[in-house]
C-alpha cells in the first residue's frame, strides 16, 4: 500500500512543482527517530505555501476560513490522485491478463510431439517420456474426453485431437521433465469400482516397465477425472495430486495424514462446487494433509483471443467470431462472456455471418469459450502454479 500511495503522491505533486519552485521554503525535519519521507514533506510544503500565500491581507477569521478551504481542496486533489492511480493500476492489470493469456502458448513448448500409443489389457494409453525425467504424471480426463485429446495429431497418433487446454498442460509437463501417462476411461466418465483397480495396475506396470520406480508419482484429474484421482489416491502412493474443477469424493473415502498433498484448481462461479471444496479443504487440513486451492476467474475475449489459443484458427476468423459475439450480445461491453459456451447459441449464428469454421475447430472454440466464462472447464493458465505444487512436494 505504501508504494501505491507514494506513486499517487508523485502524480499529484507533479502538476504543482512549477509553482513550488518559484517560492522559497524551508525543509521540514522529522523528529528524532522518525524516518523522513520526502513525499510527505512535499505535501506539507505545498499546503504551507498555499496557506501562507492566502493569508496575506486577511483578518485572522478570514485567514482561518481560507485555511479550511485550501485544506479541503488539497484533500480532494489527494483523493482524486489516489483514485486515478488505482484506475491506472486496474488498466495495467487488464493488460497483464491479456499478456498472460497470449504468452501461455510458449514457443519452447512447441517441440514436444509424437507420443507412444498402446493398449494394455484393453485400456488405451498414450504417453511420452522426456530426457532425464524427474517425476511421473498420471492424468485422468473429464467426461466425454479421451487420452487422445491431450496430444497433437501426428503420424504416431493420427486419432489425437490436441484440444487447446489439454495440449498446453502436456507441453508444460514435458518442458519441466515430467514423464506423462494419459489413460482413457472405459466409459464416458470414470467409475470408482473395478476401473480403479484396473488403472492402478496399469500405472504400476507402466512405471515398472520403464524403470521409474524411484521417481515421484503425481496425478492430475479434471472433473470426473478429479473424482477418480481423489479415490485412487487412497490405494496408490502419490507424492501430491491436483483436482481440477472437482471437489473429490472425500465424503465417501477415509482420510488420514498419509493422504497426498492436494491442490484444488476450481472456478468459483460454480458455487456449489466451491462450497464443497472449502468444506473438504478444511477437513483435509484437520487431518494433517497439506491442502490448497487456486481460483480461476473469467477472462475477457478479444479479436485475437481464440487465434492465440487454438492452433490452426485463422486470426481473421477469430476477429469475425469476436464481432459476432459483440453484435449478438454474447459478450458484454468489456468482452466477458454472458453465458457458458455450451449454453451460448454461437454455432447457430455462424451462417448468418458467413463464417466458415472447420468441424475440427468447433470443439476447441467451445472449450475456450467455456474457459473464458470460467464455470466448468479444463485450464492450462495455472500450469505454473500446478507444476510448482508438484515440485514442492517431491521430497
Amino acid at each position: 500500500m505504501r508504494f501505491v500511495v507514494s506513486a499517487c503522491i508523485d502524480s499529484a505533486i507533479a502538476k504543482r512543482r512549477e509553482l513550488s519552485r518559484k517560492l522559497t521554503c524551508r525543509r521540514y525535519h522529522s523528529p528524532a527517530g522518525i524516518k523522513w519521507n520526502p513525499k510527505f514533506n512535499e505535501i506539507r510544503l505545498f499546503s504551507s505555501v498555499m496557506l501562507k500565500h492566502s493569508d496575506k491581507g486577511k483578518s485572522p477569521y478570514g485567514s482561518r476560513s481560507h485555511r479550511l478551504g485550501i485544506t479541503f481542496v488539497v484533500g480532494i486533489l489527494f483523493v482524486s490522485a489516489l483514485l486515478f492511480c488505482f484506475s491506472s493500476k486496474n488498466q495495467d492489470s487488464e493488460l497483464e491478463l491479456r499478456r498472460q493469456i497470449t504468452n501461455s502458448v510458449k514457443p519452447e513448448l512447441q517441440s514436444h510431439s509424437h507420443p507412444t500409443v498402446e493398449i494394455q489389457n484393453g485400456t488405451n494409453l498414450i504417453w511420452k517420456i522426456p530426457k532425464s525425467p524427474k517425476a511421473v504424471l498420471f492424468i485422468a480426463h473429464g467426461c466425454h474426453r479421451k487420452a487422445s485429446d491431450f496430444w497433437d495429431k501426428s503420424s504416431d497418433c493420427p486419432q489425437c485431437t490436441g484440444l487447446p487446454e489439454e495440449r498446453l498442460l502436456i507441453r508444460s509437463a514435458l518442458a519441466r521433465r515430467f514423464a506423462v501417462l494419459t489413460v482413457s476411461s472405459a466409459g464416458t466418465c470414470w467409475s470408482l469400482g473395478k476401473e480403479k483397480l484396473v488403472v492402478e495396475n496399469v500405472i504400476k506396470s507402466w512405471v515398472k516397465k520403464h524403470k521409474h520406480e524411484r521417481l515421484p508419482l503425481v496425478a492430475l484429474g479434471a472433473s470426473s477425472g478429479g473424482y477418480f484421482v481423489s479415490a485412487l489416491a487412497t490405494d496408490l502412493k502419490f507424492s501430491s495430486i491436483v483436482l481440477m474443477i472437482a471437489e473429490g469424493v472425500f465424503d465417501q473415502i477415509s482420510i488420514s495424514k498419509q493422504y497426498p498433498p492436494t491442490l484444488f484448481v476450481h472456478m468459483p462461479k460454480d458455487v456449489y462446487r466451491q462450497q464443497k471444496i472449502r468444506e473438504f479443504l478444511e477437513g483435509l487440513r484437520m487431518e494433517g494433509v497439506d491442502a490448497a486451492e487456486i481460483e480461476c476467474m473469467d477472462l475477457p475475449l478479444s479479436p485475437g483471443f481464440l487465434a492465440d489459443r487454438i492452433p490452426g484458427l485463422d486470426r481473421g476468423v477469430s476477429a469475425k467470431l469476436f464481432k459476432l459475439f459483440r453484435e449478438k450480445g454474447f459478450v458484454d461491453e468489456k468482452g466477458y462472456m454472458k453465458r457458458d459456451g455450451r449454453r451460448t447459441p454461437w454455432k447457430q449464428a455462424l451462417s448468418g455471418y458467413k463464417i466458415s469454421l472447420e468441424e475440427s475447430l468447433v470443439t476447441p472454440v467451445e472449450e475456450e469459450l467455456n474457459l473464458a466464462f470460467a464455470y466448468h472447464e479444463m485450464t492450462s493458465l495455472q500450469s505454473e502454479q500446478i507444476f510448482s505444487w508438484f515440485e514442492s512436494h517431491m521430497g
